[in-house]
């Protein structure tokens, strides 16, 4: 089971691994990769903090800017004919296709247990 960790604002994902007897997390809400480890729940929490400061340093060191946590919009592409009915039934629950599609993705967060 994956648990789930913020530093930040960078969201992690967290899962123990029995055979290297250690903690593995990742960083899921920027497209840049930060990977982290700790055999306990205080160095694993000490890591992600390591790793997402060790981060930031990096790309100040670069002179670029870091990527950041997820901004909220989404570009979605759906087939015509879903797109359409997915218009219908906002307009039946009298809100707007945004509304509508935002509440199907945050019913479906909710049921993977996010």
């Amino acid at each position: 089971m994956n648990e789930t960790m913020e530093y930040k604002g960078y969201k992690a994902i967290v899962a123990f691994v029995p055979g290297d007897d250690v903690f593995h997390g990742k960083v899921i809400n920027i497209e840049d990769t930060i990977h982290f480890e700790g055999k306990s729940v205080a160095e694993l929490k000490r890591a992600l903090k390591e790793s997402v400061e060790d981060y930031l340093a990096f790309c100040k060191k670069r002179g670029e800017q870091p990527d950041k946590p997820v901004s909220g919009k989404l570009l979605l592409r759906l087939e015509p004919q879903t797109h359409r009915a997915a218009i219908y039934a906002a307009r039946i629950a009298g809100t707007s296709i945004n509304s509508f599609v935002a509440q199907a993705v945050t019913d479906a967060v909710r049921r993977a247990g996010l």
